[in-house]
């Protein structure tokens, strides 16, 4: 897409990325967030996630119209090497291929940091993220029914997997 660039977030893109999250926390159930973030807690998820995986945001013109980013997967030590990952879009500017643009630079910065598998957990229904998914590789490997509760409303989530690469690193990890 001409105009748009990539590259890793920072703290200074906390409260324009925290304006694209808001609304999928606050009026859907994409996100099992109840409350909104404040702009600090934002930013120190940012700096997290660049410190072992990554943080990626998309700008069109100069604009922040999106992000994705790889997170902690589960705390015991043989599971370092799989990572999950999310990422949303601007609403205005759905159906774009920034999405696609995104996850495409975030899971190679991933597999050059030593991530073997990549996870997303998909709250149904959400036809759109499934598909981007399954286009990027991922396959379908189980749902999770009724885990989370929001809206009133139990929802499943479908989980899905892609393998980065075979093994880890035996030499040190990119920064």
């Amino acid at each position: 897409m001409s105009g748009l660039h990539l590259r890793l977030a920072t703290d200074a893109d906390a409260p324009a990325l925290l304006a694209i999250y808001a609304p999928y926390v606050e009026r859907t159930a994409v996100s099992f967030e109840e409350v909104v973030p404040g702009v600090e807690e934002f930013a120190g998820r940012i700096r997290e996630c660049n410190e072992r995986w990554a943080w990626v945001v998309a700008e069109l013109n100069g604009e922040a119209v999106g992000y994705a980013y790889g997170s902690l997967h589960r705390k015991r030590a043989a599971y370092r090497w799989s990572v999950e990952v999310s990422g949303y879009v601007d609403e205005r500017f759905h159906r774009r291929g920034i999405a696609r643009a995104l996850y495409g630079e975030l899971l190679a910065r991933l597999a050059a940091r030593g991530m073997c598998n990549a996870y997303a957990g998909i709250a149904l229904p959400n036809e759109a993220s499934l598909a981007l998914h399954r286009a990027l590789g991922f396959s379908d490997i189980g749902v999770f029914p009724r885990v989370g509760r929001k809206f009133g409303r139990w929802h499943d989530v479908a989980w899905l997997h892609k393998v980065l690469r075979e093994s880890p690193p035996e030499e040190p990890l990119e920064r």
